[in-house]
């Protein structure tokens, strides 16, 4: 400050000077331009110094490591140099209720609630084109791991190790969380479909995926001593976009030696809800070496609209008896009443994400679904029973990562695994089921 205003003071000076300077040389004069030299070089001095000092900053900022990055993803979403981090989680709560038939009683009918799914866990990725995903699940008043792998990308090639899904069909490869329905189709858990450790690969190369992968048992099987099942499986993905429709064509093929000598297997599904334990449709158990099955699946997305369908085959092969065949599949179409759209990535359905979300001006998605679901167990002198399932599902998101689900089902059973008290096999059961479910 005090250099600025000697400046001024100084430079008046010149000024009142000039007319004399213009006559005659005065040595008090001489001086005072000589200060006023000295002090413009001192300020040009101070600029370069400011200059350079601006120059270093932006070099340096420029060179500078990127920090820690965050977004929002359902949960916070942490990000630096090539490594990521995400909590994730989900909780369903379900109630609901399955009618009796008359002269059958039983402890598992009537209404009921659980805790149908409550997970939590983390994801994300390592330097290297790694990745990992680890999860857990407390319902049922136990903890057991689901998701537990590592995985590695190379190129449109990745492969992954430790417990995951394997390749058996459209709807169990579909997140629990982005079904058309509460529960999946019955031959899913008839035919014993699960998490398995073991290692698998995929390839996609424009609408093809090719699937890949060899498995032993689930985590919790593999702590049983002597358990020693293995098996292979693959599944092939064909799905273009033709128009404004995409279209979705798989098949899988499935092998699976249960171990040494002959295993005990039983085949049996609940009425299309969880929270009865009771099986209407069940093979009871019987002694098998192997298991073989195959699938095909199909589907379709076009806007609002979607049609899907499958129909898999499983045969226990047995030691000196007929190996029993059993056959599973569903028909569904589904439809929103909003301006929404059934998500698919990766050769299975994806997450509904609404156009119009509550607390934006809108009503979030809603959509209407029918399905036919069907199950025969009966094969070979094996008499497990068959369904015929016609369900209808009403499903709202609010918002992305809430869903409240209604789902009615009349369940049509033949030589059932529960006979009335006048002994009657063939009969039907009600199941009606409310969903709320939360994730992130």
């Amino acid at each position: 400050m005090k250099t600025i205003v000697r400046t001024a003071l100084l430079g008046t000076a010149m000024m009142a000077a000039t007319p004399a300077m213009a006559q005659d040389s005065d040595p008090r004069i001489d001086a005072l331009l000589a200060e006023v030299e000295a002090l413009r070089a001192e300020v040009a001095a101070m600029k370069a110094v400011q200059e350079a000092q601006a120059e270093t900053v932006a070099t340096l900022e420029a060179q500078e490591t990127p920090g820690l990055d965050a977004s929002w993803k359902g949960a916070p979403q942490l990000e630096e140099d090539g490594w990521s981090f995400k909590p994730r989680g989900r909780l369903m709560y379900d109630v609901g209720s399955v009618s009796s038939p008359d002269g059958i009683t039983d402890a598992g009918l009537g209404f009921a609630s659980e805790l149908r799914r409550g997970r939590i866990g983390v994801s994300g990725d390592i330097p290297g084109g790694f990745g990992y995903k680890f999860e857990i699940d407390f319902a049922d008043n136990d903890v057991a791991i689901t998701d537990a792998f590592l995985s590695k990308e190379l190129g449109d090639a990745e492969i992954m190790i430790g417990q995951m899904n394997n390749f058996q069909s459209l709807e169990e490869l579909t997140s629990s969380l982005n079904t058309s329905f509460i529960e999946r189709a019955a031959f899913t858990d008839a035919f014993g479909f699960e998490r398995r450790v073991g290692v698998r690969v995929q390839y996609k190369a424009g609408d093809f995926i090719a699937q890949g992968g060899a498995f032993t048992s689930s985590i919790d099987d593999l702590n049983d001593d002597g358990n020693n099942a293995r098996g292979a499986d693959a599944r092939l993905v064909f799905a273009p976009k033709m128009g404004d429709a995409l279209v979705h064509l798989g098949a899988s093929i499935h092998y699976r030696d249960l171990g040494d000598g002959v295993q005990s297997v039983r085949y049996r599904q609940r009425p299309a809800i969880h929270i009865s334990d009771t099986r209407f449709i069940n093979t009871g158990r019987f002694d098998a070496t192997s298991e073989t099955s195959y699938g095909i699946e199909a589907a379709a997305i076009l806007g609002r609209f979607h049609v899907a369908g499958e129909a898999h085959r499983l045969t226990a092969n047995m030691i000196g008896e007929p190996d029993p065949t059993f056959a599973g599949g569903y028909v569904e179409a589904g439809v929103f009443l909003t301006e929404d759209k059934r998500g698919y990535k990766g050769g299975k359905f994806d997450r509904v994400k609404p156009n119009n979300p509550v607390g934006e001006g809108g009503w979030g998605s809603l959509q209407f679904n029918a399905r036919y679901d069907y199950l025969d167990l009966n094969d070979a002198g094996i008499i497990g029973g068959t369904q015929n399932g016609y369900q209808a599902s009403i499903l709202w998101k609010p918002v992305d990562y809430v869903l409240f689900g209604l789902n009615y089902g009349h369940m049509v059973y033949d030589d059932a695994a529960i006979v009335t008290v006048d002994g009657d096999d063939s009969y039907s059961v009600d199941v009606i089921g409310l969903r709320g479910q939360i994730d992130f």
